[in-house]
């Protein structure tokens, strides 16, 4: 590696904010020639964009997952576990299982 390279780490990525200042002024050029002819459709024009911008950020919004959690399994009781995880204190990579007796109704 030479000196003028940079590793692939420090390679800086392009900047959110600068590609949205780009675009702002690639549109505000042709915004700014309709408000030179008419003033009334340079009005539209920037309504008509702001409507489409909008609309369009509200589609790419991905849907929220359900907050909810799921049902209960059926036959699951909330009243006591069936078993209990608890770390092996021999090994650190392995845990066991403590099953609990279910009592005869």
């Amino acid at each position: 590696m030479t000196a003028d390279e940079t590793p692939e780490e420090e390679q800086e990525s392009p900047s959110r904010a600068a590609g949205g200042c780009a675009l702002l002024f690639l549109g505000g050029i042709p915004l700014a020639a309709v408000f030179a002819v008419s003033s009334e459709a340079g009005v539209l024009a920037t309504v008509g964009a702001t409507v489409g911008a909008v609309w369009w950020f509200v589609r790419r919004v991905p849907r929220t997952a359900n907050p909810a959690p799921p049902p209960p399994s059926e036959g699951a009781d909330d009243k006591k576990p069936q078993f209990t995880v608890m770390a092996d204190e021999t090994n650190p990579h392995r845990s066991r299982v403590v099953w609990h007796a279910q009592k005869e109704a």
